[in-house]
């Protein structure tokens, strides 16, 4: 699935005292305003500055300086609001800023602003699909990549096609924006694998939505998560062309490993089985590479479709389920057991007779590890990452019916010449932390409290790091602020 994957950024010259990845701690904080202030960071190792796409009131990406740190000064912001709509996401590549920016009708083609890292001026705007909702540099930064989103409209009545836009910065910018129409035969077989394309009257093109981006180290290959289609896009950036779709099937959760709790009506926090199979749903992917091989890890959200026009979401308690693969239905149906849980309506009746002979749930509530090369799922967190966020304390139980800690985020360092995964738990406030050095058995470090909401999740390696030490960083949606974290 993916070719050579170390994450860009990383280095093998460290401190002399190597870190320790269970001893993260928070060093520094700033806020930049209320919900909606603090959504995705990146930093310029070249400036010291960090850019934060902040959409509290309007388009803007606040600048701090990170010159002095820990000490940490918003310097300005760069106000984007009468080019586009809202700002979804910034990447920073040898002095220069990406930015992109949504249309202000959101069905509209987005684009994306490039700016000097250190002047704030603009060198170019490009054109790219519709809703761009992340944007990144390939590790050489020859490519600037989006992932255009391509939502409906609230009525379901404008469907823009989903698409990937990769722009040349060594050929003036130039930009090719790729569909998947190409695919849509292969519907039948991607189904099977559970591949999901059910929008009210959305063609496959049109169904399809783009999440987010992980480029090979080797800057030819981009791997783009599907999220609401429950699936990973392989890209070849050279030619500009979509090579593959990989279904991501789904959890089964009636196994003891993937325990869950479904209800936030049942007064306790206990994981248990259940007769489900959840999608994996995953919104980040990252790439990294151990012991000479390649990997890819995912954030496994969850996400549904829920529009004025057309809302997938169901309660188990509102079913009407099969009585040969439900006996006991009545008693599932209660809102202490199954009954709360937020099923998909999409899939489930097998036989087409009008009720339900399997539930579909959403997301993983964990993360994943897949083979590059092959695709093949290597590893995955199971019911860990909730128990450990159970054993922490700060489980959630007003999200058991709904996807739970809802992981958003990944991304990976390079600690003590291991990568180490820092995962994001929306609902948790925290960083999950886990050592992949071995991606069929990853060991748990410790979970890091954040602010409200983490959904920007940032490794800055030791090399590039203001202070000469890696730094983590999150920026949270929730609350406004940016948080930073040290040994």
């Amino acid at each position: 699935m993916l070719v050579a994957a170390a994450l860009h950024g990383c280095t093998d010259h460290f401190p002399e005292n190597p870190e320790t990845p269970v001893s993260f701690k928070e060093v520094a904080s700033i806020d930049l305003g209320g919900a909606a202030a603090s959504e995705i960071s990146a930093y310029d190792p070249a400036s010291r500055r960090l850019f934060t796409v902040n959409n509290e009131s309007s388009a803007k990406v606040d600048v701090t300086d990170l010159s002095a740190f820990p000490t940490v000064t918003k310097l300005q912001s760069i106000d984007i609001s009468s080019l586009g709509g809202v700002a979804n996401s910034v990447a920073v590549s040898e002095g220069k800023l990406a930015i992109a920016l949504e249309a202000t009708n959101k069905q509209a083609n987005g684009s994306v602003i490039v700016l000097n890292t250190s002047t704030l001026a603009t060198i170019k705007q490009i054109t790219v699909g519709a809703l761009p909702d992340m944007v990144t540099f390939s590790p050489d930064g020859k490519y600037i990549v989006t992932a255009n989103e391509g939502e409906p409209n609230a009525a379901y009545t404008v469907d823009p096609d989903g698409s990937v836009s990769i722009s040349d910065v060594t050929d003036n910018y130039s930009v090719k924006t790729l569909n998947f129409a190409a695919f849509a035969a292969s519907y039948n077989q991607l189904a099977v694998d559970g591949f999901r394309v059910y929008g009210p009257g959305a063609s496959f093109a049109q169904d399809i939505e783009p999440e987010y981006v992980a480029i090979s180290s080797d800057s030819k290959k981009a791997f783009v998560t599907l999220q609401e289609n429950n699936g990973i896009a392989e890209l070849d950036l050279v030619t500009g062309t979509i090579l593959k779709l990989h279904p991501l099937g789904t959890k089964d959760i009636s196994k003891l490993a993937n325990a869950m709790d479904a209800s936030d009506k049942d007064s306790k926090t206990e994981l248990k089985t259940w007769p489900v199979k959840s999608f994996y749903l995953p919104d980040a992917i990252a790439p990294f590479s151990t012991n000479g091989s390649s990997y890819l890890i995912t954030a496994n959200e969850g996400d549904a479709r829920e529009y004025s026009a057309f809302d997938e979401q169901k309660r188990v308690s509102t079913l009407v389920l099969d009585a040969t693969a439900f006996p006991d239905a009545v008693t599932l149906q209660k809102p202490e057991n199954l009954g709360r849980l937020r099923v998909t309506s999409t899939r489930g009746d097998v036989d087409n007779d009008g009720d339900y002979d399997v539930l579909y749930g959403f997301g993983g509530r964990g993360f994943s590890i897949f083979n590059a090369v092959t695709g093949q799922l290597v590893f995955d967190s199971g019911s860990s990452l909730e128990a450990e966020a159970i054993k922490a304390g700060i489980y959630d139980d007003d999200r058991s019916d709904d996807k739970g800690v809802e992981p958003e985020g990944v991304t990976i360092g390079i600690i003590n010449n291991k990568p180490v995964a820092f995962i994001a738990l929306e609902r948790v406030d925290a960083i999950a932390v886990y050592d992949v050095s071995n991606p069929t058995a990853p060991t748990f470090l410790q979970i890091i409290k954040t602010g409200d909401a983490p959904e920007g999740v940032l490794f800055v390696a030791p090399d590039k790091s203001p202070n000469g030490k890696g730094l983590l960083v999150t920026s949270n949606e929730g609350d406004g602020t940016v948080k930073f974290y040290q040994n």
